[in-house]
């Protein structure tokens, strides 16, 4: 997958995240939080190893 379609994914789960947690959905708010935070080191690390 190339790096554009890579930040966009991070940018849903964020913006998820975000819906969920104005909604009241605090727990899945937290998983979509950690999962954009681990995706996003992971893209980085990837693009320094490059």
């Amino acid at each position: 997958m190339n790096s554009p379609n890579k930040h966009m994914i991070v940018g849903l789960l964020f913006v998820a995240g975000i819906w969920s947690f104005i909604s009241g959905q605090f727990i899945i708010s937290t998983v979509l939080f950690a999962s954009a935070a681990i995706y996003s080191n992971i893209v980085m690390r990837e693009n320094l190893n490059s």
